[in-house]
């Protein structure tokens, strides 16, 4: 192949890496607001292949212009990937059809993603007239540019840019493309001043979009949360938002409300003090998430507590809420106590490894609604968790709510007890989630009658026990075990979603 076709496989290889990231984009997108990762993958990734074929089937009507069909591609594609997350968090927010928009935006890319290589492999072929290594060059850049994309898009631009910037860097590198083919095949594009001007418009549009990223993100933020945006970090493991209105202060995790400064206290008095007062030793305990604070605030309300292991993944979440004042005035700088151990690492890994013995395990993670999080629920995971437990220690695991999602909440409970736990179900109202669920565990028989020796707000020795009461629309039993082959967790989980929504 001739040095002049160089440049031709340099935009295939942007072109596919741009398209990989895009279809990442939109996928995680859409994970974030609508939650059911696995669906949102695999229909991305279905939809994109499709469209893929679709867009090589439609290029045979492209007889004429070739390099002018191939920069019109490169500008296409630059340009509605590169607004394609703005697009998608709009249209959650304005449109009741989000679907549609995101089937779209898919379908448009992929479509002329498709259409390049044919193209592509016309234009050289007219001087080349060597199909072999036509072919095979052409389709090595193609896939090397996913490979790059695949890798480069979680590793390094959503954590370091988001999804806007990442969006809006992706399209400008499209049009970058599109502006390198002007330049070397300038002679043999149609209109090519007109090409150029565009273009050139174009990817100003998209160098503004990136340097305005983070004030466009916390405009559509706002739309997303009723109360007004005062914080907002990608970590390379989650998003991170925090609102504030008047003395409540919440904090949201890809979207989802982990607590309300409001009423926390009721949700972390139910997670923390039943168990602990349901052991006769508690000096060594381990809380599993919980990157808060806010459950390793109530554990430090027992004296004879002599070390706290904290498991959490992202120490952005630690960093956020050891240092930033609306949290720390609530978590009463918890994260800072020399009882406290942190280790940020993965809570499954932690526990393969694990050579302690814990009085307390308290499992504090988001809800099981990713892949990720379902092994956090698995029976595996439970068992290892019996294996850090003393003969007498007590296991709690929060266990979302047994009225708005009860097949989930007693999924849980009925894997936790196939790994020959006895098992409580109890749970509370927090105004902020409405009504919710846990699940305490151990070796040993467990007693509902509580007494509490530290200071509460709402809990007390008289109504501990209604918290082991359930009504009728509150209770199925008619569910399976969470296996990690096997994640009915999950799918339990997204379906409650789907009518609570």
């Amino acid at each position: 192949m001739s040095k002049k076709y160089r440049l031709l496989m340099l935009t295939t290889l942007i072109i596919s890496g741009c398209s990989m990231c895009y279809e990442l984009i939109i996928s995680a997108v859409s994970s974030y607001l609508l939650g059911n990762s696995t669906l949102q993958y695999s229909v991305t990734i279905g939809l994109y292949m499709a469209a893929l074929g679709f867009g090589s089937y439609i290029s045979k009507y492209f007889t004429k212009n070739l390099f002018n069909v191939f920069v019109t591609i490169e500008l296409g594609i630059g340009v509605i990937g590169g607004i394609s997350s703005l697009v998608l968090f709009l249209a959650n927010i304005y449109i009741s059809g989000y679907a549609v928009v995101m089937y779209l935006e898919i379908i448009i890319i992929g479509a002329f993603a498709g259409a390049e290589i044919p193209v592509m492999t016309r234009i050289i072929e007219q001087d080349e007239n060597n199909l072999k290594v036509t072919l095979s060059s052409i389709f090595s850049f193609d896939y090397i540019g996913g490979l790059v994309g695949a890798v480069a898009f979680p590793l390094i631009l959503l954590p370091k840019l988001g999804y806007f910037a990442t969006s809006f860097l992706c399209g400008f590198m499209n049009i970058v493309a599109a502006l390198l083919i002007m330049w070397k095949f300038g002679k043999r594009i149609e209109r090519i001043r007109v090409y150029r001007m565009l273009a050139i418009i174009l990817s100003g549009i998209m160098l503004l979009g990136m340097i305005l990223a983070d004030t466009i993100s916390n405009s559509v933020e706002s739309g997303l949360y009723m109360d007004r945006v005062i914080l907002i970090e990608q970590t390379p493991y989650q998003k991170i938002v925090m609102t504030k209105h008047r003395d409540d202060v919440r904090l949201f995790i890809d979207g989802n409300c982990q607590f309300s400064t409001a009423d926390e206290y009721r949700y972390h008095e139910a997670l923390v003090h039943i168990p602990m007062n349901e052991v006769d030793t508690r000096q060594n305990i381990l809380i599993l998430g919980g990157g808060d604070g806010l459950a390793v605030r109530e554990v430090l309300k027992y004296p004879e507590v002599k070390k706290i292991d904290l498991v959490d993944l992202d120490a952005e979440m630690i960093r956020i809420c050891s240092t930033d004042k609306n949290i720390t005035d609530i978590n009463e700088n918890s994260l800072l106590s020399d009882k406290l151990n942190i280790l940020n690492m993965d809570a499954y890994e932690y526990l393969e490894n694990c050579s302690e013995r814990y009085d307390v395990i308290i499992v504090d993670l988001p809800d099981p609604n990713t892949e990720v999080l379902n092994k956090l629920y698995s029976n595996i995971f439970y068992r290892m968790c019996g294996g850090c437990l003393t003969d007498s220690g007590v296991l709690v695991v929060q266990s979302t709510s047994p009225y708005y999602a009860t097949k989930a909440f007693w999924c849980i409970n009925k894997t936790i007890e196939s790994e020959g736990f006895n098992v409580k179900a109890y749970h509370i109202e927090v105004p902020a989630f409405g009504d919710w669920g846990f699940n305490m565990a151990s070796k040993r028989e467990l007693s509902e009658e509580i007494t509490f020796d530290v200071e509460t707000k709402y809990l007390t020795s008289d109504n501990v026990a209604s918290l082991f009461t359930f009504g009728k629309d509150e209770v199925n039993l008619d569910v399976d075990i969470n296996q990690l082959t096997r994640p009915v967790l999950m799918d339990y989980y997204n379906k409650a979603e789907e009518v609570w929504d």
